[in-house]
């Protein structure tokens, strides 16, 4: 599950291996010119979206640079704070804010979706080209065996949906002891908990997620 890191939090910075550059981290998006834009056309400072979207200016301004690959967690805080949707941010190519209407729907091919991947999960948007909605499905390979390895566990506002699709995930949370789910086993949970995902076994754990914003 995506972390939220120290530096973001305005502490002291987090290990370079919970964080990815280059091409591979960012599925091929450049995200950092992507904000940078966007900011730069609302007229803000990096003190500005610090304090709209809770990530650290020194953090946000290495995220542009592509110096570092933001979790998607992060990315959700970000986009909340800005007021767009995470898919704009994360989702191939330039799309423009498409109206709601009724019967809309979007389909995502196998091997298809929007590719974002961290030090600890290989992440793919799913149906990432339809706007205006409250719920993001993602498919994710969770790469990481240990809590140790995420500089900080994830905590947003937002309920989450996970049915594990192969191997065994290990959902770990502040609340409760952790949970061991096998293939074909569902949990749904409130994200504002601090919550973390690991793989247990020699194979990686493949989840399909939603991530439902509140």
């Amino acid at each position: 599950m995506p972390e939220i890191s120290l530096a973001e939090r305005g502490e002291s910075p987090e290990p370079p291996e919970a964080w990815q550059s280059g091409d591979e981290a960012r599925g091929g998006i450049d995200i950092g010119a992507r904000l940078l834009k966007l900011r730069k056309s609302r007229g803000l400072t990096l003190q500005d979206v610090s304090a709209m979207t809770g990530v650290s200016a020194s953090a946000f301004s290495k995220i542009e640079r592509n110096e570092l690959s933001p979790t998607i967690s992060t990315m959700q805080r970000i986009a909340h704070g800005l007021e767009v949707e995470l898919v704009t941010l994360l989702s191939s190519g330039e799309q423009g804010g498409a109206v709601s209407f009724a019967g809309r729907r979007s389909i995502s091919r196998a091997g298809g979706g929007s590719k974002h991947t961290t030090g600890t999960c290989n992440n793919v948007l799913l149906c990432a080209d339809l706007k205006n909605k409250r719920a993001t499905p993602i498919l994710t390979t969770v790469t990481a065996r240990s809590p140790d390895e995420y500089a900080a566990w994830a905590k947003s506002e937002a309920e989450i949906f996970v049915m594990v699709m192969e191997g065994t995930l290990i959902v770990h949370s502040r609340l409760y002891e952790p949970l061991e789910l096998n293939k074909g086993d569902s949990v749904y949970y409130d994200a504002t908990t601090e919550h973390t995902w690991t793989s247990k076994g020699p194979t990686d754990a493949v989840v399909l997620w939603v991530l439902v914003d509140l």
